[in-house]
């Protein structure tokens, strides 16, 4: 699930540097990933454009990683399933059964229990 050739969108991306889903996301940019943050409040992190959801997006998805609470990886898992994605990353934190269930009911390669800057290196 890790290639620098796939695109990946960061549910939880965010501007304040010290929340993880800043991290996340400038650790893959820096480290030459395409990466896409995905923000509410569809800002600018780190020069680049923020999509509201990943509905906004217009580029093939190829990972959506998520770095929020558990009740809004579940809301967002939806639109991941509208979008046919086949594999998400729950970062620690941000899984819960109900997401987990959600993935192996719908087919959704998923990754948990594991954080995402640990296994790229």
């Amino acid at each position: 699930m890790i290639d620098k050739n796939k695109v990946y969108a960061i549910v939880g991306a965010s501007k304040n540097s010290s929340k993880y889903g800043h991290k996340v996301f400038k650790d893959l940019k820096e480290s030459g990933y395409s990466a896409i943050p995905i923000n509410p409040n569809g800002q600018e992190i780190l020069g680049i454009k923020a999509f509201k959801s990943i509905l906004g997006v217009k580029k093939k998805i190829d990972v959506v990683i998520f770095v929020v609470p558990p009740e809004v990886t579940e809301e967002a898992l939806k639109d991941v399933k509208k979008l046919k994605i086949k594999a998400v990353w729950l970062q620690p934190g941000s899984e819960s059964e109900k997401a987990i269930k959600y993935c192996t009911e719908n087919k959704i390669n998923c990754v948990h229990d594991s954080c995402i800057m640990v296994s790229k290196s």
